[in-house]
């Protein structure tokens, strides 16, 4: 009998650790991401990072900035910068929705995660507020509050 093969979903989606942190929200969506070369290989192989991207509207196009995808070991001159500007594909409707949302409201376009669907590179992106540092507390005491309560109860069914 082989060995256990290792989680492939845990290889292939990128999580962003500090959205849900600094900031809250309201509204995703779900991107194409337009990519070059060896860049899908890179991701394949848990190589990214996006934890300091974000989203900005162009003559009417997203653009995913700071995203950081490395380049390919195995790669040869045509490899791809690491920090370049991609291209978040969107419908053109829901371009209008964050458009709008981001200039008249204020909202950041901010990405979550980073995953495979049906062999094709995804982008869950979201319009997102900043929390102050108050907010973030609060979060931090709900969180605590939680915990305690699903400690009592798992040892209140013991």
């Amino acid at each position: 009998m082989s060995a256990k093969k290792k989680d492939a979903k845990r290889y292939t989606e990128v999580r962003n650790a500090k959205a849900l942190r600094d900031f809250s929200v309201e509204e995703r969506f779900e991107a194409g991401i337009q990519l070059k070369g060896t860049e899908i290989k890179s991701v394949r192989n848990g190589r990214a990072q996006i934890n300091d991207a974000f989203g900005r509207l162009e003559k009417g196009e997203l653009w995913l900035h700071n995203a950081h995808i490395d380049e390919y070991a195995f790669g040869n001159i045509y490899n791809h910068p690491a920090r370049r500007t991609r291209k978040l594909l969107l419908h053109r409707h829901q371009i209008r929705k964050i458009a709008q949302a981001m200039q008249a409201e204020g909202k950041s376009l901010i990405p979550l995660r980073m995953y495979f669907k049906e062999g094709l590179l995804k982008v869950e992106v979201a319009l997102c507020t900043g929390k102050k540092l108050h907010d973030k507390r609060d979060d931090l005491k709900n969180k605590t509050a939680q915990k305690e309560l699903d400690r009592a109860l798992k040892i209140h069914r013991r």
